[in-house]
């Protein structure tokens, strides 16, 4: 059986004659693979570590996993579909709302456990009806009020939690990422949003050492003297070493806030394979199915032991296109890379110590890119909210996910938030459009009859979780011309 893992040596494996492709079945030298390997690690970090970090779980096992979801996503793949399937930032309202119910870690990761078994389900009826089923489905309007809803139902844990904590440094990092997210280029701009977090944290270690400890809220809420940033956990870790391993918990309320973001991945994942298979000259429709399934798998895998979910990652599109090396060989690399991050329990030291004042001016930014998305996705499909079939459910589906607006149906079940308002903008477009005239309901095009990856809204939902004006790290995908992603 061919899993993809033999590659033929492009060239002299030295470097790729003037307008040549290494295809990703091809290779360079093993330490020029290597290295590249090492350039898509540190693309998707960023992002990688936000994830977990905002989602209350552990980084090294989060970057483990990552690399342990690539693996799984070549090998289903038989490795025609490079990709890096890294920490979504998706879920990272879901987690905020469940903590804020009373849940734990274990709590979030199994209701992001049942939405990866959803889309693992949902790539099986891909592969057997096509792409249409997707938009069939979920059409751009639908999809695009779903990703707005989901950023801006974060808005109160950066208001509450994280800017509280210090604002004078919140609004320094979030003017620094701004002017990292805009001004800068290529690769800097890619890693915008990294910048803007090592910025903030040597930023809090001055203003300790300048102005002595802060009295505000601290992580708990509770307002007291305290430092900025408190390394006293990177001194006791262990360079080598296990990451936190647990088991999943399983919550109806917990997995109904979660099942919305679904949408969300399965169009990050259209999205990104039409963009790869533009890139390489390789019509890749009938890898979607396999694609999505691959993705909920490796999510499975990770959540069950205790890690965030994974999703295809356009910061590493950005790389290919930069680089114009497509080899899954390098993507190998890359996941090796990532295992051996994660057996460094001084680095999630490191990465947990972020301080709240430095979460906050970056999440300011990210949320509102993650909701911005939702737009982006309506203006690339040309979606007309002057019709109202699909201005009222998405106007209302907005305002009640925004809201947090609730609805008790017993004494012990309601919905809220997220899912109400993913609810009533799915089943109330749908339902609007079986009833509305005719003059109101136009065919948009679907995505396996030609339209490019951004036309059919595939690629700015799936940036949600790490668009932070490119690739979680900011900037534009060269190649594709896409907003690149956490």
């Amino acid at each position: 059986m061919d899993l993809g893992v033999r590659w033929k040596l492009h060239g002299d494996g030295r470097t790729p004659a003037p307008g040549a492709v290494v295809r990703p079945d091809e290779r360079l030298s093993w330490p020029r693979t290597a290295g590249l390997g090492a350039q898509h690690v540190v693309a998707m970090f960023g992002a990688s570590f936000v994830a977990p970090v905002l989602m209350g779980l552990d980084p090294n096992l989060a970057i483990m996993m990552s690399g342990v979801a690539t693996m799984i996503f070549l090998l289903a793949t038989r490795g025609r579909v490079p990709s890096y399937l890294g920490c979504s930032l998706s879920f990272v309202g879901v987690a905020a709302v469940i903590r804020a119910q009373g849940g734990s870690g274990a709590t979030v990761t199994g209701a992001v456990f049942v939405v990866a078994v959803v889309l693992f389900l949902v790539g099986l009826v891909v592969r057997r009806f096509g792409a249409r089923i997707i938009h069939a489905a979920m059409p751009p309007v639908v999809t695009g009020a779903v990703v707005m809803l989901i950023g801006f139902n974060l808005a109160p844990v950066t208001a509450a939690t994280y800017w509280p904590q210090d604002q004078w440094t919140a609004l320094l990092v979030m003017l620094f990422t701004g002017l990292a997210v805009v001004c800068l280029r290529g690769f800097w701009s890619r890693i915008a949003i990294f910048l803007g977090l090592v910025f903030g944290y040597g930023l809090s270690w001055v203003l300790d050492l300048v102005l002595g400890r802060i009295h505000s809220a601290d992580a708990s809420g509770e307002v007291t003297d305290h430092w900025r940033l408190d390394l006293s956990g990177v001194g006791t870790a262990d360079w080598i070493g296990l990451p936190d391993f647990h088991g999943p918990s399983f919550e109806w309320s917990a997995i109904l806030v979660a099942l919305p973001v679904v949408i969300a991945l399965v169009a990050e994942n259209a999205g990104h394979v039409k963009a790869v298979g533009e890139m390489t000259g390789d019509p890749l429709d009938d890898r979607l199915g396999t694609a999505i399934s691959a993705d909920g798998v490796g999510s499975m895998l990770s959540t069950a032991v205790g890690g965030p979910p994974n999703t295809t990652y356009s910061e590493n599109i950005g790389v290919m296109a930069a680089t114009r090396v497509y080899s899954t060989a390098a993507y190998w690399a890359a996941a090796c890379f990532a295992l051996l991050f994660g057996l460094c329990p001084k680095f999630g030291a490191v990465v947990a110590a972020i301080p709240g004042g430095v979460l906050g001016g970056i999440t300011v930014i990210l949320y509102g890119m993650i909701g911005l998305l939702g737009a982006q996705i309506w203006l690339n499909a040309g979606v007309d909210l002057r019709n109202p079939l699909n201005l009222v459910p998405a106007a209302a589906g907005i305002i009640i996910g925004v809201g947090n607006v609730t609805m008790e149906f017993t004494d012990t079940f309601s919905l809220s938030g997220i899912a109400l308002g993913t609810l009533v903008v799915i089943t109330g477009y749908h339902a609007l459009r079986a009833l509305a005239p005719a003059h109101l309901r136009t065919q948009e095009p679907l995505l396996d009859e030609g339209t490019s990856s951004y036309d059919s809204g595939g690629g700015p939902a799936g940036d949600t979780g790490r668009n932070t004006g490119g690739d979680t790290d900011g900037g534009t995908g060269p190649a594709t011309g896409r907003p690149a992603k956490s």
